[in-house]
């Protein structure tokens, strides 16, 4: 293994250790997508005899807030991975060390990908325990659905990141903000061509809107849109190329600065 890969498998596992020795730190990542999954779980039930829609892509709402709970997960989960090495004031440390900036991001990002699984299958085995609804019947596509909404929310919370990095912890709400300003111009729940057009031209800007877009045509038409699967694949990946520029942009910043060594709670 060399030394770069030994290195971020070190920050991994500094991670899954903390979590070993704190399983709270799991269980939140669990307990508030199930509570959205209940609750509009019984809200497609309510649904299901009045809505023709609902039902005839049966698990739309359900399978709307699942895949969106991957981007709000996937970057909290790594906003959270960075916090933690401020919060400990770790990050002076980290980078007096060998450690670059890009394996740290690199450490983080396979952090937080293992912590959206880990947080995300148990929620959707409930789903299907619960409503008898499987995300999984969506197919392949879902793995593509996946990968596109994780490297989107991590490009998001690289920025953030950075941006903590360099402002310091009063910018820290920004981490949990960031993802839900985008949740209105997602089409998360409703097709993109019932918001205005202006709100349009900035959704398909975005990949989550290809997404939902597809997800839908999967339930209510059994059709698989590969051309948006791909315009939103590589979408996500330009956004996550700038999310890393920004973070290390950031992090020269912080380095000029001599801010790092004075992070922390």
């Amino acid at each position: 293994m060399s030394g770069s890969a030994q290195r971020i498998w070190a920050l991994v596992m500094r991670h899954i250790y903390i979590w070993r020795s704190s399983v709270m730190r799991l269980v939140d990542s669990i307990y508030w997508p199930a509570v959205q999954m209940v609750m509009w779980g019984f809200m497609t039930q309510y649904l299901l005899p009045q809505a023709s829609f609902v039902a005839q892509a049966a698990g739309v709402l359900l399978s709307g807030l699942l895949l969106w709970e991957v981007v709000v997960r996937g970057n909290l989960s790594l906003s959270i991975a960075f916090l933690e090495e401020m919060w400990s004031r770790n990050l002076g440390h980290l980078f007096v060390s060998p450690i670059r900036s890009w394996e740290m991001a690199t450490g983080i990002i396979i952090a937080a990908l293992l912590r959206t699984l880990l947080g995300l299958v148990p929620v959707s085995l409930l789903a299907w325990a619960f409503f008898g609804f499987s995300i999984y019947s969506l197919g392949l596509p879902l793995i593509a659905f996946f990968a596109i909404l994780q490297m989107f929310s991590w490009s998001i919370g690289l920025a953030m990141s950075g941006m903590i990095m360099r402002v310091g912890q009063s910018a820290e709400s920004f981490a949990w903000a960031a993802v839900f300003i985008l949740l209105p111009v997602s089409g998360v729940y409703y097709p993109i061509t019932v918001l205005p057009h202006w709100m349009q031209v900035i959704s398909y800007g975005l990949p989550p809107a290809y997404v939902f877009e597809g997800m839908r045509a999967i339930l209510a038409e059994k059709t698989v849109h590969w051309d948006m699967l791909g315009i939103a694949f590589g979408l996500s990946v330009v956004y996550l190329v700038v999310g890393f520029q920004v973070f290390q942009w950031f992090f020269r910043l912080s380095r000029r600065a001599g801010s790092l060594l004075g992070q922390g709670e």
